[in-house]
């Protein structure tokens, strides 16, 4: 019989890996599953056509089911002490058991990936092993929620599963996401890059865009990945767990009564406004250091997760862009397809002009942000709290994309376009007539904001349901969403849409 406790690729391989900074991947499961709730599944399978009296146990790859706050999760977790983790049939087969475990059990999908890539000498059918791996991210996206953390090279083909699965999270100086590495890229283009300035952390979360999260070293990154699991529901039909509170439901703050600049065109940090919102000043952001134009995070109202989209003034006074637009859009799509509510702020100048943006196709991304609000059936909650221009007065979350309650403060400015460049268009031929153009100006563009641009104009119309003192934003919102709990809507008949992709 063999000896189960001969696991992984034996003390040397074990310590180069410590010596690089790095976990077991049973150490990874320790810190992640709660203490002692680990089951592990298939620990003694081999490599197809093995000696199986010599090969490892578990064939680079341990997986399983454990428990996270008490809630059942599956998890695999890649060991790269074992032919440094290749992806091979068997290997493959085991991830596939779990997935399908977790989609049949309503339960979330971690995976832990530490992987050296295909294992060459199986040819295609690591091949194959892959494509079923991504066969099931495909369909369990939607169904469960999927977690996956970068923790070593992931390379080639073997970026496509985390790709597909809802969350990446990645380990600054030792983990690496990359098509082709540094040797294929000099060869092909000729240019030197190093692992980390090709697909490391910092790239992924800050430039690309594929990393939503990025921790500084393992035990904070496992650590994330348990804080982002007390967001989540276990599957599309379980509600999200409630975290008890004791932040007044009723809460009234001041601070957000004068949090918005007199100057319109100061900025002011729209994080401060959610944290005074939100239960006890608390969100997990995510893509914190990518499009940092739009804010993404889960929070909690009244105990109830939800989904927050925010501009940030702060940062390109908080414009839509190709970037945010693809950032917010997968956001609101993953809250909707797992019954999150979405509480949006607005304070949206409108879209990013210029040659780059329109040739990157800002059309085609922007409306990426439209139909994920329009498509989405789940509770949407929004404050306008100081300005919602042109067609991103629409995109963000409105009344007429069926949003169920929607507010201003009042000194927001809800219109086509900005008063100074409403009334240089209108009233050009005036302007250049008046004895004192700029005093004229200064009069229209007032003229212009209490007839066209008041939110009590939009009020009127039913575009608003009411405008509200900042104070109040908590409360109003904590009462609108349990008027929601009951919510149903749903969209036509169909196979499914084409998003604009």
């Amino acid at each position: 019989m063999r000896d189960r406790s001969v696991l992984g690729g034996g003390a040397e391989r074990i310590a180069q890996q410590h010596a690089k900074g790095k976990l077991t991947a049973r150490e990874r499961l320790d810190l992640l599953l709660d203490d002692g709730s680990f089951t592990e599944l298939g620990a003694f399978v081999t490599a197809r056509g093995a000696d199986h009296d010599e090969a490892p146990l578990g064939d680079g790859v341990v997986t399983g089911f454990g428990r996270i706050d008490g809630r059942l999760v599956y998890v695999f977790s890649q060991d790269f002490t074992v032919f440094g983790g290749s992806l091979a049939e068997a290997h493959a087969e085991k991830i596939c058991k779990v997935m399908d475990l977790a989609v049949r059990n309503g339960a979330p999908i971690i995976g832990l990936n530490d992987s050296g890539g295909a294992r060459i000498q199986e040819g295609v059918r690591s091949l194959g092993g892959y494509a079923e791996v991504f066969l099931r991210n495909v369909l369990a996206s939607g169904v469960v929620p999927q977690l996956s953390a970068i923790l070593g090279p992931c390379a080639g083909g073997a970026v496509y599963s985390p790709a597909l699965t809802d969350f990446i999270a990645m380990v600054r100086d030792t983990s690496y996401l990359f098509v082709t590495g540094p040797e294929v890229t000099r060869t092909v283009t000729h240019e030197e890059v190093t692992l980390d300035e090709l697909g490391g952390a910092d790239v992924h979360a800050r430039r690309s865009g594929v990393a939503h999260f990025e921790s500084a070293d393992e035990p904070a990154c496992l650590a994330l990945l348990r804080a982002l699991m007390g967001y989540l529901p276990s599957n599309n039909l379980d509600p999200a767990p409630r975290v008890p509170t004791d932040d007044p439901t009723d809460r009234a703050d001041l601070a957000l009564d004068t949090i918005i600049p007199a100057q319109k065109s100061k900025p002011y940090d729209m994080r401060e406004v959610i944290r005074r919102v939100v239960d006890d000043g608390a969100m997990l952001e995510v893509h914190e250091g990518w499009a940092q134009n739009i804010l993404c995070a889960f929070a909690h109202l009244d105990g109830q997760s939800v989904g927050v989209v925010a501009q940030q003034p702060l940062v390109l006074s908080g414009v839509l862009d190709i970037n945010s637009s693809i950032k917010a859009a997968r956001f609101v799509r993953f809250c909707d397809a797992f019954n999150l509510p979405l509480v949006t702020f607005v304070d949206v100048p409108g879209f990013l002009p210029g040659t780059a943006q329109e040739h990157g196709g800002i059309i085609r991304n922007g409306a990426k942000l439209l139909y994920a609000y329009a498509e989405a059936t789940v509770p949407k909650l929004t404050v306008i709290t100081r300005k919602a221009y042109g067609g991103a007065y629409d995109v963000m979350s409105s009344k007429h994309l069926r949003g169920d309650y929607n507010v201003a403060w009042p000194g927001a400015e809800i219109a086509v376009m900005g008063p100074e460049g409403a009334v240089n268009i209108l009233h050009r031929e005036e302007l250049a007539a008046a004895p004192d153009p700029a005093a004229r100006r200064q009069q229209l563009v007032a003229e212009y904001l209490v007839r066209s641009a008041d939110p009590y104009v939009a009020a009127s119309r039913g575009f608003l349901d009411d405008v509200i003192e900042p104070h109040e934003t908590r409360s109003r919102l904590v009462a609108a969403l349990r008027s929601l709990a009951g919510k149903r809507d749903t969209n036509p008949r169909k196979k499914h849409g084409n998003i604009p992709l």
